[in-house]
């Protein structure tokens, strides 16, 4: 009986060696395996045979087979299948028809033979060796992810190789004389390939190619190569050579900390649009986690000049911006402080013109004023711009009445506070108020030049009235008058008017007590704010809102432009429309009208979304306003949306039209097919617009993905088999 149970022991730890990637002798202080069977007997009193529905459990990994012979005198095993061995993770599944195998499991043959690899990539082959215990090698192997339909038993693409070797422990692919087969048509042949296995997110190699054409660069091929420089690190070079002689070095270089991580990027160029000149950028991205709650960001980029962006197709961005933020949000109190550094890259405006170097800080403490009842806010800010120039008059050419040196300095601090209460009749009543006190110091501006401050509030009562109204089909209709009367002490200090020119005015301002967006300026006066709005709630997931409202004040206001609406004693009427429907369709719309109805500024979005169809639209009407910088009226409408045509294809576009000018402005249009082993994208982009440094240009790109090495990217719908 001893002999027996050694016999049985010594099975039982060999199969979970095979499980374990481990030899018997290393199992022994282990978790034990657990072997099923519908029979189990003895055999020449040295062979040890299970034999029907054979199971075999050790630490999560599984073996199945229709037989099992332990021969302990040969010190082999031998197995019968079907074979089916699965990885503790599920990732990897090994299936043969029948196995010999030293009793170890690291050295042996598994016929007819299939490696499934995190239930995407399969490689089969007639015979498979496993070696060393880490390594299994399929010769004359094909390798793929595609599904392979009844009667058609060739995949969409494929790898056949003379030798594949699957390396479990690095978790990699080695390919001898691999040929790349579509639709099992040879299109490509590499004498050695190695690559990444579906479980690897991570490895040094070539990522995938992207084939390209731009109007100034010609056609193009990049071939990016990623290069692991660590558990925390990595560097990717990708380079491009067009047709038309650009060429282009691309580096990126990323590491992650134990509280934050770092992004540096930079290209450097050669081309004919600009010959004999060395263009590039530099740019570098960051977060990090610091103590007590506060984050550090930071962007900083450098151009060699201002067309390399859209040359090459990277940004449509105009100004180019650096910024170093360290910022907190709390429950009752957020912080932030930065530093800004632009440039523009807009044709014919003067960098040196416009504040290169901005430093501002901001503090918001929310507060309670016991018995008192209320909430309100402490707030503390500093701010200082500096401009390039050292001219203290105004250009001649923009005529924006700001000097083209000046440079300010601002420290502010100031409170709010409100207290709400209902009456007994059901009006919604308010008092609310706010001060603030700035110092201003202001140089290189012959006009304002000095050191100034300005002392501001101001008080308001407020009366909300809501009238609820059930339908009988159970909808929900709720008006709501508010009035807001708001007193602020006229301001007479002598100021240039620099962060407040561009003033929204819409449902979300209506009720403020000051509608400039900065602090140059601030709402003077007594003013009377008048709105109404009415609601629609449906029980089948309808709903719509309107707001209307207007302002009414004793004296104007210069310093709101006429774009505003709000320059003058009565504004124009504002009207915002919201709707929803349970289908998918978001609405929203705002008119600024004259009381002729003339529009003076407007904007209506439309979105729709179902299973198969996402369309998103944009439209912007706008006065002329020389105070906001706008010499013409602005009439744009965008488009945007995506429909899947089938499960596996997508097509997508997007469009600026411009109106005034009767052209388009921007177009986009793609295509994609996904299905379960191959992503094919297209892209064409086109730019109409031309300035002095950036022509007119057209973007084609052209990318090819084969799911299943490495982090390949989520796999789509596999394709549908025809009977």
């Amino acid at each position: 009986m001893r002999h027996l149970r050694l016999r049985v022991l010594g099975f039982v730890l060999s199969i979970a060696a095979l499980l374990g990637s481990a030899s018997p002798g290393g199992l022994l202080a282990q978790e034990s395996a657990t072997l099923v069977a519908d029979q189990l007997e003895i055999a020449a009193d040295s062979q040890l045979i299970a034999q029907g529905s054979v199971e075999v459990f050790y630490q999560g990994r599984r073996l199945t087979a229709q037989r099992i012979v332990y021969d302990q005198t040969a010190d082999s095993l031998t197995i019968e299948g079907p074979i089916r061995l699965t990885d503790d993770t599920g990732n990897t599944v090994i299936l043969a028809a029948q196995a010999d195998l030293s009793a170890d499991m690291t050295e042996g043959i598994l016929n007819s033979a299939r490696v499934v690899l995190d239930q995407q990539l399969q490689i089969a082959a007639g015979e498979m060796r496993r070696a060393g215990g880490r390594y299994l090698q399929l010769d004359n192997a094909i390798a793929s992810r595609c599904q392979v339909c009844t009667g058609n038993s060739t995949p969409l693409w494929e790898i056949r190789a003379r030798r594949v070797l699957h390396d479990q422990l690095e978790r990699q692919i080695y390919f001898d004389h691999a040929q790349l087969r579509v639709a099992g048509v040879p299109v490509f042949y590499i004498p050695r390939l190695r690559m990444p296995d579906p479980t690897l997110n991570r490895t040094s190699g070539f990522l995938k190619p992207t084939l390209s054409n731009t109007t100034g660069l010609g056609t193009g091929i990049t071939l990016p190569y990623f290069v692991v420089l660590g558990p925390s690190r990595d560097l990717t070079f990708s380079p491009t050579i067009t047709s038309n002689g650009s060429r282009t070095l691309e580096m990126r270089y990323r590491q992650a900390f134990e509280r934050g991580d770092i992004s540096i990027t930079g290209n450097i160029s050669r081309d004919r649009i600009q010959p004999g000149q060395t263009r590039g950028l530099l740019g570098a991205d960051g977060t990090f986690q610091l103590d007590r709650g506060f984050v550090l960001t930071f962007h900083i980029g450098i151009l060699s000049d201002t067309a390399y962006l859209a040359d090459y197709g990277i940004s449509n961005t105009d100004r180019l911006q650096n910024q170093v933020a360290v910022e907190r949000v709390r429950r009752n109190d957020y912080s932030l402080a930065r530093i800004v550094s632009s440039d523009s890259l807009r044709d014919g405006e003067a960098s040196s013109a416009t504040p290169y170097l901005v430093v501002d800080s901001t503090y918001i403490r929310r507060f309670q004023l016991g018995q008192l009842g209320g909430e309100g806010n402490l707030r503390f800010s500093t701010h200082q711009h500096t401009r390039q120039s050292s001219n203290a008059t105004d250009s001649p050419e923009d005529a924006d009445d700001i000097a083209e040196g000046a440079d300010q300095g601002r420290i502010s601090i100031g409170a709010d506070w409100q207290r709400n209460w209902v009456t007994s009749q059901g009006i919604l009543g308010a008092v609310l108020g706010e001060v603030r006190l700035d110092s201003f110091s202001i140089s290189d501006d012959a006009t304002y030049q000095g050191n100034t401050a300005r002392l501001s509030g101001a008080v308001a009562a407020e009366f909300r009235w809501p009238f609820q109204r059930v339908e009988t089909g159970g909808a929900t209709q709720i008006v709501e008058p508010i009035a807001q009367l708001v007193w602020s002490p006229s301001d007479t200090t002598n100021l240039p008017n620099e962060d407040s020119r561009l003033v929204e005015f819409d449902e979300g301002n209506l009720f403020s007590l000051n509608r400039f967006p900065g602090s140059d300026v601030v709402e003077t006066g007594m003013r009377l704010n008048l709105g109404v709005s009415w609601t629609r709630l449906a029980p089948d997931g309808w709903t719509l809102g309107v707001t209307a409202g207007r302002v009414f004040r004793d004296e104007p206001i210069a310093e709101f432009s006429n774009a505003s609406g709000l320059g003058t004693t009565a504004s124009d009427w504002m009207l915002a429309v919201t709707g929803e429907s349970p289908n998918g369709l978001l609405m929203a719309g705002r008119l600024i009208a004259e009381d002729s109805l003339s529009v003076t500024r407007g904007e209506l979005h439309v979105d729709y979304a179902t299973n198969r169809m996402v369309i998103n639209s944009g439209y912007i009407w706008s006065v002329a306003d020389a105070y906001e910088a706008r010499p013409d009226r602005i009439s744009e409408l965008v488009l945007g949306g995506r429909y899947n045509v089938t499960p596996n294809w997508t097509a997508t576009a997007s469009g600026l039209y411009d109106f005034e000018a009767d052209s388009y402005r921007l177009a986009d249009f793609g295509l994609t097919y996904l299905n379960e082993c191959v992503r094919f994208d297209l892209s064409l982009s086109r730019r109409f617009t031309s300035s002095t440094t950036v022509k007119p240009s057209t973007v084609v790109d052209l990318s090819v993905a084969l799911l299943g090495f490495g982090g390949g990217g989520s796999a789509g719908p596999a394709r549908v088999c025809r009977q």
